[in-house]
């Protein structure tokens, strides 16, 4: 199925070539309620979607085009356990991780829950260990710093939650990430660090990633400097199903913490993956996040679809990404917290959506994922605002606003604020000639200069973007955020016909570092490569110290 060929995306072409010329200013003006029109709730979380270029016929035809790909059906099947992720023949259910209600989640007839609750319970009883002091290391002393050494979904995940949460930290306790495989990371993160105070989580679900267990193999030889091997089970705990693998590292596998493969790296924080933010913020804090994302996901499960926050958000991605032909999205939270967040948006959108086939193996003639890429606000409007403003591309924003400060005694929220909402009004209203010409003649200048400098400040306007609003970044706040954006990638994968849960483009590049390592290792005969590849090896052999 191809979805140019359904009915309502036809009529949401038509549609497209009788409005894309609607001036968002002007529908502003003519619809005193078209805020009240334009937004939705999830709670306390509010969605403001009235700045983007639509009108009430506009998502009445995008809501059909979501019921035209049945997609209540399935998110049912999703909540459910079937196996969407086709290509690798699983079930979706990082849902279950957060089911906090606990109803029976059945996988080929065998409900997860009892599982899910057991490894959660298992982390609850390690963290109170180590934060009571009842776990210590090798010389008895407490555990004052964590180090999760992971990659991808094992990294981006919870780092964001960590940073985003420092508030909320447990007194005495750091975390620390690990994951690029260039030795700068490990050593500079670990010259801060005492190996008898050091707890290391090694995340992997295999227990064969090369980059983590490169990292993790050389943390533990940073440990048995001054450590014993016996000691390296205090020190050393994994995330994994590969018990075996992970005994023969040294760690004990009473503290090995299960995930399953029904959980996708990129959704894998509610999982045993989030063990360091649970030792980062506690075990209540990291239960708070799930409750937060389970309240999201009851609101995308059974609120009306016009109603529905992430299916909004997913429908009028697809609006700009395949009518309007954007191509990249920008995600700017006005938080500083909120620092890795999209960098986390980006490897769950593009990872998720970025395929070229449909689900049956045929090749696609239109857009999928977007390019996800930001950085808080303020710093944002100093660099790249520019081209959102004036450029040439159309890049739809979304605005992420807490309204309340986890610091209040600096008093700078309401800048920050200030600054948010000013950015949305004029990406939407733009700045007219008539308009520039007057404040020009303002400031004192005429004639050939005036018209000069005139065309330079003209905003077109009439840029879309959506704004979320919240009163405080909490756990449950946060963890209702994630959740929101992995079901609007849910939404568009579901429109675009595509499976939102592989990751095959990831594998290639694998296969070729493990052709490429042993020539770098070597002074021997350089397996066959393309010129430019064996032409680099040979520069590399040449320069390495």
């Amino acid at each position: 199925m191809t979805p140019l060929n359904i009915p309502e995306w036809q009529s949401l072409q038509r549609h497209y070539s009788d409005l894309k010329y609607t001036s968002m200013r002007e529908e502003f003006a003519l619809d005193s309620g078209r805020f009240d029109r334009f937004t939705a709730n999830c709670g306390d979380l509010l969605l403001d979607y009235s700045k983007n270029r639509i009108t009430k016929k506009t998502m009445e035809k995008l809501v059909a085009l979501a019921k035209s790909v049945d997609m209540s059906g399935m998110t049912e099947r999703m909540f459910t356990g079937e196996g969407i992720n086709n290509t690798e023949g699983r079930a979706v259910l990082h849902t279950a991780l957060r089911n906090r209600s606990n109803t029976p989640v059945l996988v080929d007839g065998k409900d997860v829950m009892p599982a899910v609750n057991a490894v959660l319970g298992q982390m609850k009883k390690f963290c109170n260990q180590i934060h009571n002091g009842e776990w210590l290391g090798y010389t008895g002393q407490k555990i004052t710093d964590i180090v999760n050494v992971g990659i991808g979904g094992s990294d981006l995940g919870p780092a964001m939650i960590c940073d985003a949460l420092e508030p909320y930290a447990v007194e005495g306790v750091s975390v620390h990430f690990v994951s690029n495989i260039d030795g700068t990371d490990l050593s500079t993160t670990l010259d801060k660090l005492k190996p008898e105070t050091t707890l290391f989580v090694v995340a992997s679900k295999t227990f064969t990633t090369q980059e983590t267990l490169t990292n993790a193999e050389s943390a533990r030889s940073w440990f048995l400097k001054s450590a014993q091997q016996q000691d390296v089970a205090k020190h050393f705990v994994a995330v994994s199903t590969n018990a075996e693998a992970v005994a023969e590292f040294g760690i004990d596998t009473n503290n090995m913490f299960e995930i399953w493969d029904w959980v996708g790296g990129r959704y894998s924080l509610w999982s045993a993956i989030g063990l360091p933010i649970a030792l980062y913020v506690g075990i209540e804090n990291f239960e708070r996040l799930l409750d937060g994302a389970h309240e999201m996901d009851n609101h995308f499960r059974h609120q009306p679809l016009a109603e529905n926050i992430p299916v909004i958000m997913g429908l009028l991605g697809v609006w700009y990404i395949n009518f309007f032909g954007s191509q990249t999205q920008a995600i700017v939270p006005y938080d500083h917290s909120l620092a890795r967040f999209p960098s986390h948006m980006q490897q769950l959108d593009m990872e998720s959506n970025g395929k070229i086939t449909n689900r049956t193996g045929q090749r696609i003639s239109y857009k999928t994922g977007p390019v996800i890429w930001g950085t808080p606000g303020t710093n944002g409007q100093h660099a790249y605002f520019q081209l959102i403003h004036q450029g040439t591309q159309l890049v739809p924003v979304d605005f992420v606003l807490p309204i309340n400060s986890h610091y209040p005694e600096v008093d700078h929220q309401s800048i920050l604020l200030a600054n948010g909402l000013a950015q949305s009004e004029a990406l939407m209203k733009g700045k007219n000639a008539e308009e520039v010409r007057r404040e020009l003649v303002e400031e004192g200048f005429e004639g050939e200069a005036l018209e000069a400098l005139l065309p330079h400040k003209i905003f077109p306007g009439n840029r879309p973007s959506n704004t979320l609003i919240f009163a405080k970044l909490t756990p449950e706040m946060l963890g209702k955020l994630v959740a929101l954006y992995e079901h609007k990638v849910f939404v568009q994968g579901v429109i675009w016909n595509i499976n939102s849960f592989d990751q095959w483009g990831v594998e290639l590049g694998k296969q070729l570092a493990n052709a490429i390592w042993p020539d770098l290792k070597s002074d021997g005969n350089i397996a066959v490569h393309d010129s430019s590849t064996t032409n680099l090896i040979k520069l590399i052999r040449q320069l390495r110290d």
